[in-house]
């Protein structure tokens, strides 16, 4: 009984219980660290994935890190929450939403990006999987529809939303804070078909379009950004900017990919960034689109 009116309680206001992220999740991952931010500027917050988290730096690094250097610390605070391993769902479920949400302030911005770790299963991996339990996906799609589950990793109950839902969640929380939500879509991974570089990882890119959208709020193409100019470069042009994995990013991938986050910003209208960018940020030609 009391199972079912938690999760009565949970649909109804939209909110999980925290889970607690694994140990051994730890050094693979480590818990984004933000330090004070002076409460007279605006923020640019990220909210993300390990393609913009700190990690580990040995080699991967996500362009969050770098980002910062394009933008003047005198004018605007840079905070990346950003971390490894996490999907939509995770984000919110272990706090790190809401750890976000409480430094925020009207004014500020807030980059949305996620889909990488959505796919895959809900809760426990398929019979004969060798990957580790994290059950960390979205359901897919932008409805309403969710599943209630007894969370393996955690041991508590949940109930579960699409991939829609979590970000539709982030984007109302950010404008009841008065901030700007600014949905990004997922960074490139260097997987090539007959000379083609693969455009977006499942059909997290249409969906971000299409959620911002229909909420009315800004969205940054960085998929298309970056996959045009690898296309142009080419694939062996690209070996310094990957690990080995092909997904994750060097420090010069990642400084490679914050430079077209900022060209993506650069390119909205009414530019609400060129104020507060450094010489860095403003020597950035404005993306296309």
């Amino acid at each position: 009984m009391t199972k079912i009116i938690l999760a009565l309680f949970l649909a109804c206001t939209g909110l999980t219980a925290f889970a607690q992220p694994s140990t051994t999740d730890l050094p693979q991952n480590p818990a984004p660290t933000v330090g004070a931010l002076d409460p007279k500027l605006p923020t640019v917050f990220i909210a993300g994935d390990s393609t913009a988290a700190k990690n580990n730096g040995k080699p991967i690094q996500g362009w969050g890190v770098p980002f910062a250097a394009y933008f003047d610390s005198t004018k605007v605070n840079v905070a990346n929450f950003a971390r490894g391993g996490r999907s939509s769902r995770t984000f919110i479920t272990e706090g790190l939403w809401d750890s976000l949400l409480a430094k925020a302030k009207k004014g500020d911005f807030v980059l949305i990006q996620f889909g990488h770790n959505d796919l895959g299963a809900i809760n426990a991996e398929p019979p004969g999987s060798t990957r580790p339990l994290r059950a960390r996906a979205s359901l897919p799609g932008l409805g309403e529809e969710s599943q209630e589950i007894d969370n393996v990793v955690t041991h508590r109950h949940e109930v579960v939303h699409t991939f829609g839902w979590y970000i539709r969640k982030m984007i109302a929380d950010t404008k009841a804070k008065g901030a700007t939500p600014i949905v990004v879509s997922l960074t490139v991974r260097n997987r090539w078909t007959d000379g083609k570089i693969e455009v977006g990882n499942g059909p997290y890119r249409e969906w971000d379009r299409e959620i911002a959208a229909k909420a009315g709020v800004w969205f940054v193409d960085l998929t298309k950004i970056v996959s045009d100019k690898y296309q142009r470069m080419g694939e062996p042009a690209l070996k310094d900017l990957f690990a080995p994995d092909k997904i994750h990013l060097t420090p010069a991938g990642a400084d490679d990919q914050a430079s077209e986050v900022v060209a993506g910003l650069k390119a909205l209208p009414g530019k609400p960034f060129d104020g507060f960018l450094s010489a860095k940020g403003r020597a950035v030609p404005a993306a296309a689109e």
